[in-house]
């Protein structure tokens, strides 16, 4: 029998119920590079009463002129802050002379 209740699964095992639970994290924010690339890692870890079964990362960049509308308001404040107009435009004439250079 599985149950599951806002991210918990209870599992019955005979008279032993486990709770295992699933919690999604950002728990690692970088500003890196004169772009100011915004790096973000996410963690998704797996516990069993408290006990970590298994822990997985994923990773994101957000680049100076991209959206990050649907960003954390953490990472949103952070783009806010060290995106500015300067370092947007910086990065896009970087792009721009990269696609025209062929690298």
């Amino acid at each position: 029998m599985l149950l599951v209740y806002s991210g918990n699964s209870y599992l019955n095992k005979g008279n032993t119920t486990m709770a295992l639970n699933k919690t999604v994290l950002q728990d690692k924010i970088e500003i890196v590079g004169i772009h100011k690339a915004i790096q973000v890692r996410t963690a998704t870890v797996i516990d069993e009463d408290g006990a970590e079964l298994s822990r997985s990362f994923h990773r994101h960049v957000v680049q100076a002129g991209d959206d990050y509308s649907n960003e954390s308001a953490e990472v949103q404040a952070i783009c806010a802050a060290v995106h500015t107009d300067s370092v947007v435009a910086a990065k896009a004439a970087h792009d721009a002379a990269a696609l025209e250079s062929g690298v």
